[in-house]
């Protein structure tokens, strides 16, 4: 006799980093997987859930030099390998949102992330090395190169890819309002040299401190920030030598800073990273 499955009660926090909406599930002592697909889109969607951009599932970390491990889920049910904005919550979290400096490590499916916490509230994680490798992406290119041009329908656009542990394009482009974000990014998204789809960010350089930044990522389409999508753009603005080592980007949520000194070294991504509600959902 087959027993039916019992519903369950988890606890949740919704943050959101730069109006990045957050949820973030700790299962460190439960250790629940995290559900399937639909049922992720369910919860994502504010009419039938608590509603947000990316759910991060936190668990225990079998690794002595982390305190934690997380795993990153879009809104549509698609699991991805990082996400800037929301690290930054799980950061503000297990730091129990003392204002306290304090550092820690965590593991991502992208590897493992340094995280400080500063007494403003202000978090600041480690992004990881950037990927200009082509097949790392991936993107189909027989050669890596600072920029490339895609062809889109009958436009020939300029774009720089890199992996911050997810795949990125970024674009360059002269007003941040007009920016064909909703046009462009789902057709490259889903454009062929891209094998796993990728997120499109759209650029405007201010000067060599300042950008402005649109982005919309894969699977969820335009959102209000994305942190890898901000390191992206930074990265790929600098090594076209245009923007400093550290640099402020301003998106339509609200403003990081993203400091990168070139090389092997890591990305770091700093911002904010705020409660708006805790609450209950069935699973």
């Amino acid at each position: 006799m087959r027993r039916k499955n019992k519903r369950m009660q988890v606890p949740y926090l919704k943050m959101h980093g730069t109006g990045n909406q957050i949820l973030v599930v700790d299962q460190r002592a439960g250790d629940l997987p995290p559900p399937g697909a639909d049922k992720i889109r369910e919860l994502g969607d504010e009419e039938t859930g608590p509603g947000f951009d990316q759910l991060m599932w936190v668990s225990s970390s079998g690794d002595t030099s982390s305190i934690a491990n997380y795993r990153v889920f879009n809104s549509d049910g698609s699991e991805v390998e990082q996400c800037g904005n929301g690290v930054r919550c799980v950061a503000r979290y297990l730091a129990g949102f003392n204002n306290e400096a304090q550092e820690f490590t965590l593991q991502s499916p992208a590897g493992p992330v340094s995280a400080r916490t500063y007494p403003d509230g202000q978090v600041s994680v480690s992004m990881g090395t950037p990927d200009f490798e082509p097949s790392h992406i991936p993107f189909d290119a027989a050669t890596a190169a600072v920029s490339y041009v895609l062809s889109v329908g009958t436009d020939n656009i300029e774009i720089s890819v890199v992996s911050m542990g997810n795949p990125h394009c970024v674009i360059r482009v002269d007003h941040i309002d007009s920016a064909p974000v909703s046009e462009l990014g789902p057709r490259i998204e889903h454009h062929e040299r891209f094998p796993e789809l990728v997120n499109v960010g759209f650029m405007v350089i201010v000067d060599r401190k300042n950008i402005d930044l649109r982005v919309h990522e894969r699977g969820v389409g335009e959102t209000t920030a994305c942190g890898t999508g901000a390191c992206a753009a930074v990265v790929s603005g600098q090594r076209l030598g245009h923007l400093d080592e550290d640099v402020s980007v301003r998106l339509p949520g609200g403003q990081v800073v993203v400091s990168w000194r070139g090389g092997d070294t890591p990305a770091w991504l700093k911002g904010n990273a705020e409660l708006i509600n805790e609450g209950m959902m069935h699973l």
